[in-house]
């Protein structure tokens, strides 16, 4: 067991280092590199990666998979460690996370951060008064993957002593988006995602009135892969639309 990272680490080297003896161009790649990340985030940057990806590399073919973090009950220390280990087992290539701090042996660029916003239908009574005890008197829609009806936004409530009725959980951003527009639901979801597609679905948003640090988005993927010159251009690939190219102090 004490063995088992430096030996994988060392075979994805070998692996890395038999990959680069063949050269990458993506003008005429006929490579599939697989992405993945959570919902919210591919909903958000999908569509501008893709059209990148299929001017510069008409030949290439992606996959997205969808990446969650482990369910509440069963976190470990880092949520995100089952999606590192398919990074790891390159079942991903390269994946976009929120997530802060990796191991010495992955790779990382910051893409951007994201926070959250109250999403609801055009017109709904919280737009024009968005206070806290609204807020928690107004029931809630929670994308949940699990069906657990308990998120950030509940435990931050606890704290201040108040809490909020959530009658509905859907597994999916899109799904709720869709659903927020035909109810009276409230929803936190990440920004990015709302500035996307509320013109398409009409919905309004406000900022979310609970204080909560943004997560940093980032691209994902180990050193060992990076030896791989098609993995090197996507993770390239990935980063360039993001501006500034290196996250502000």
């Amino acid at each position: 067991m004490a063995l088992r990272e430096p030996v994988a680490e060392i075979l994805s080297l070998v692996q890395g280092v038999l990959r680069t003896a063949v050269p990458f161009d993506p003008a005429t790649s006929s490579r599939r590199f697989v992405i993945g990340a959570p919902d919210a985030v591919l909903a958000s940057t999908a569509a501008l990666l893709l059209k990148r990806i299929r001017a510069m590399a008409p030949g290439i073919d992606i996959g997205l998979v969808h990446l969650m973090p482990q369910p509440r009950g069963r976190q470990t220390e880092n949520p995100w460690g089952q999606c590192l280990n398919q990074i790891e087992r390159r079942e991903v290539d390269v994946a976009m996370l929120p997530i802060r701090e990796l191991p010495l042996r992955f790779e990382a660029h910051w893409l951007y951060d994201e926070d959250f916003v109250v999403a609801m239908r055009r017109g709904h009574p919280f737009e024009r008064d968005p206070t806290e005890a609204n807020f928690c008197a107004t029931n809630h829609l929670l994308v949940s993957s699990g069906g657990d009806p308990h998120g950030f936004v509940d435990e931050a409530l606890r704290k201040r002593g108040r809490k909020r009725r959530v009658t509905l959980t859907v597994p999916s951003f899109m799904l709720a988006l869709e659903l927020v527009a035909r109810s009276d639901l409230l929803v936190a979801l990440p920004r990015q995602l709302v500035r996307q597609h509320a013109a398409r679905f009409g919905l309004a948003a406000v900022e979310l009135p609970l204080k909560r640090k943004a997560d940093p988005i980032q691209a994902v993927t180990t050193k060992a892969a990076m030896l791989d010159a098609g993995v090197a251009w996507l993770m390239g690939t990935l980063v360039s639309p993001f501006a500034p190219a290196t996250k502000p102090s």
